[in-house]
């Protein structure tokens, strides 16, 4: 079956059942090269699509809070307790006692929760007021190394001339093993907070900037930057403005991975007898490494491990996700 359907045809400029007004048909429009060039999208952060993707993962979250609770301890927590090393000296019977042993005899409190020392101090206060130590050195080091080996990182990939240089400097440098190098510099000076800095940054800052330049050498020959080398812009300054912005995510992964290992040295080193005098958690591992096997002296000595590797494990992680978070490509 077909059905037709009869319309009948409309003259030009016949506006009969439209019931649209002339003006709305025929309006002038101006021409405006701007306003023609206008996208119009979503406006775009940067740093506030990182926290969007990083706060997306709900263990992202879990790991923050307790990385801001460890903090807290290390911190805040020793600005409002009085520790006294030796403030128990006298008493032989306060040494060494276990975490029920110490509740039991100083009754219930926080400073006693992981029992007492070889003097008879409070563990648990002094293996925080020794994080102290061991995690503003992380981060001392870990700010003038990665400052310096950014920095140099970036020009050494980007100029032919210095990439001569550094690379026989580094060439040298890098066959002496690290902690070789630190142990001998420890050994030079006396060991305190700032002579461990100093070792730890001498040349702590060389692999860094090697890892940067190795990084900026694959971007360094891409079109934009031929044109800003074209129009006459110097090389530090391509460097920093066209170059290191867009490798942000790998430079936080860098750091992540950086930090710990700075406390890793300082324990090892104090471990190993050659650390700073400073009461830092490498120095208190250190001193109680005789508690380590002797049956109710275990909460000495693997407290303060168990606080050093709790640290180091959340500020990697914290980093890395970070990092991964930096990444542009995440905030499709």
């Amino acid at each position: 079956m077909q059905i037709e359907v009869n319309v009948p045809p409309r003259k030009p400029g016949d506006r009969s059942g439209l019931n649209i007004p002339k003006e709305e048909l025929f309006s002038r429009i101006d021409h405006n090269d701007l306003e023609s060039e206008k996208i119009t999208a979503p406006r775009y952060s940067y740093w506030h699509s990182v926290f969007r993707v990083f706060f997306k993962k709900k263990i992202n979250i879990i790991i923050l809070s307790l990385l801001s609770l460890l903090i807290a301890f290390t911190y805040i927590y020793p600005m409002f307790v009085e520790y006294d090393k030796f403030g128990n000296l006298l008493d032989s019977t306060a040494k060494h006692l276990s975490p029920s042993a110490a509740i039991s005899k100083f009754g219930l409190n926080i400073h006693w929760i992981l029992g007492t020392g070889a003097a008879g101090n409070s563990t648990f206060d002094a293996v925080w007021f020794g994080s102290r130590i061991s995690v503003s050195l992380a981060f001392i080091c870990a700010l003038i190394n990665m400052t310096v080996g950014v920095l140099v990182g970036a020009i050494w990939g980007f100029s032919k001339k210095v990439d001569m240089v550094m690379n026989n400097v580094y060439n040298i440098i890098a066959n002496v093993p690290y902690i070789l190098l630190i142990s001998v510099m420890v050994m030079i000076f006396s060991p305190s907070f700032w002579t461990m800095v100093f070792a730890l940054t001498i040349t702590g800052w060389l692999s860094i900037a090697y890892f940067i330049r190795t990084q900026v050498v694959i971007i360094r020959d891409r079109e934009y930057n031929l044109a800003s080398r074209c129009l006459g812009t110097s090389t530090p300054k391509i460097a920093l403005r066209n170059i290191l912005p867009f490798m942000t995510s790998v430079i936080v992964t860098l750091i992540a991975t950086e930090i710990p290992s700075y406390i890793s040295y300082e324990v090892f080193l104090a471990y190993i007898g050659m650390g700073m005098s400073d009461m830092s958690l490498g120095r208190l591992i250190y001193e109680a490494e005789s508690a380590m096997l002797t049956p109710g002296w275990e909460f000495e000595f693997w407290s303060p491990v168990a606080v050093s590797a709790v640290i180091s494990v959340v500020l990697y992680v914290v980093g890395q996700n970070l990092g991964d978070a930096s990444d542009p490509r995440t905030h499709m």
